[in-house]
């Protein structure tokens, strides 16, 4: 199995953390193909910057057009769903994966963050899922970052008592700790928080091979087929290629098999 990992954050030392978490989440035998967004933002906290990254990730996704799953590795999952219309196997977001994992073990849960101005995303992304009625709450750092890709080691100890805040105060049954640059942190910190707590990363990469390996086939009709053929201009042109695949796969497999007997 190819996996392929974006991160929408053209930051490389949160794409080196988002590897690692990724290897060692992989089943044996997956090849990991790692990817980071050549345009955008160092890190994303916004909408409009979750906006900016999107195209960045689609152009990666078409730049591997052979992978059997894909994960979106940046917390608020850039694109999404809207890049579900252009692949025919499973893409795959943290958030999503890791609030479906919530979901599988407790009633509610709580998100640490990173930054105050990524909540009100977050917690769009939260509604967006349908999980909105589950959240117990969401806390976050207040204090200024010095580097993005050390967010978890110079953090540690006070997402840890925001964690155990969200548990002990607002009764959170699990914790998802949000954002690439904390991949990896979850198994670090797991013994210091009475509930279970969740790497988006981890979970990503985990449902992602999973969809896969489920062989569900893919979206040639619903919400989430290939947008429908019209003229375009401007494109990449593995991204215009891989556009025209799922709409020719889309448009074969809306039409009538003849002289089939019932």
């Amino acid at each position: 199995m190819k996996l392929l990992v974006i991160n929408p954050n053209i930051s490389q030392d949160v794409s080196a953390l988002i590897a690692a978490e990724a290897q060692r989440s992989m089943a044996p035998g997956t090849e990991l193909v790692m990817a980071t967004a050549a345009s955008g933002m160092e890190y994303i906290e916004t909408r409009f910057e979750s906006l900016l990254a999107a195209p960045a990730v689609a152009q990666a996704m078409a730049q591997t057009p052979d992978a059997d799953a894909v994960v979106v590795a940046a917390f608020g999952d850039p694109g999404l769903p809207a890049l579900k219309e252009i692949s025919g196997v499973p893409v795959v977001g943290i958030t999503e994966a890791a609030l479906a994992a919530a979901a599988l073990m407790g009633k509610r849960f709580s998100i640490i963050a990173i930054s105050d101005r990524i909540t009100a995303w977050y917690r769009d992304c939260v509604e967006y899922n349908g999980y909105l009625p589950r959240l117990a709450s969401i806390h976050h750092l207040r204090d200024k970052l010095n580097s993005i890709g050390s967010v978890a080691e110079d953090f540690s100890e006070k997402l840890v008592e925001l964690a155990n805040q969200a548990v002990h105060e607002d009764g959170a049954d699990v914790i998802i700790l949000a954002g690439a640059p904390l991949a990896g942190l979850a198994r670090d910190v797991a013994g210091c928080i009475p509930v279970p707590v969740i790497d988006g990363i981890g979970a990503g990469v985990r449902f992602a091979q999973s969809l896969a390996a489920m062989d569900t086939g893919s979206h040639r009709a619903g919400s989430h087929t290939a947008p429908p053929v019209k003229p375009r201009k401007g494109l990449e042109p593995e991204l215009d290629a891989l556009i025209s695949s799922r709409q020719h796969a889309t448009t074969a497999a809306a039409t009538p098999v003849t002289g089939a007997h019932s």
